[in-house]
């Protein structure tokens, strides 16, 4: 799995399997709004839709976010009204409505999933089946443990695990040592099953999708459509 860094103006991308939750995310150089692409992902998660087993988002305000989740349908929250319209500007969102697989439909499991490292907050969303992750070593836990009991807050444990000696130091680590773990991170979740996720620490946005679904990716703005299997957004 290859990556590609980019330097960009601005760039919404929405993410999608056959079968999977629904992932979008917005990145900016200048702070903006999810509006009409907030409530258009909503409706999937009607009780009807697609998607039906809670959504929520993620703003970055500096090095931290505000987090909004529910574990109720989208489609006809009331916050995802006042988020369309009173919600935070920022440079960096990331969004996603649950189809589950594994696990309850508790808030527990909604998505997206935070945690803190090096001073930063973490966000992660992922959609697909990784059915072995719990017995794979490759996705072995370190001091981060899984709250709820999906797969996708799991994998997300595992990648935190491979971050926090970059993290540990006393600067941040450089964007190519990032890049080197999450490389080797998104190589071994494409072993598992599918793999689409966004991943994000701050000042730096990535996205993989699995290249066999190619309905699983939709990108617009500045950027265009990105012909790599993920990329890396720096600020």
């Amino acid at each position: 799995m290859s990556f590609r860094v980019e330097r960009v103006v601005g760039d919404l991308v929405s993410m999608r399997g056959p079968g999977m939750c629904e992932l979008l995310a917005l990145s900016s150089s200048r702070p903006a709004r999810l509006t009409f692409s907030l409530r258009t992902l909503a409706s999937h998660g009607a009780i009807d839709g697609t998607s039906p087993h809670g959504w929520g988002v993620a703003f970055y305000q500096g090095e931290d976010v505000a987090l909004f989740r529910d574990a109720a349908p989208a489609g006809d929250s009331a916050l995802v009204c006042y988020l369309e319209t009173g919600g935070p500007s920022t440079p960096l969102a990331i969004s996603h409505i649950r189809r589950a697989t594994q696990g309850a439909v508790t808030l527990a499991n909604t998505q997206p999933f935070v945690r803190e490292l090096g001073g930063r907050t973490h966000v992660f969303v992922h959609n697909g089946n990784l059915p072995g992750i719990w017995d794979s070593a490759a996705m072995a836990l370190g001091r981060y443990r899984p709250v709820g009991q999906t797969d996708s807050e799991h994998a997300f444990c595992a990648l935190m695990a491979r971050l926090a000696p970059l993290w540990d130091e006393a600067s941040p680590p450089s964007l190519q040592a990032r890049l080197s773990v999450l490389a080797a991170f998104a190589t071994g979740l494409r072993a598992l099953g599918p793999a689409n996720f966004l991943y994000a620490d701050g000042d730096t946005h990535v996205r993989t999708w699995e290249p066999a679904h190619p309905a699983a990716q939709r990108s617009c703005g500045a950027a265009g459509a990105v012909d790599a299997a993920a990329a890396l957004r720096a600020r």
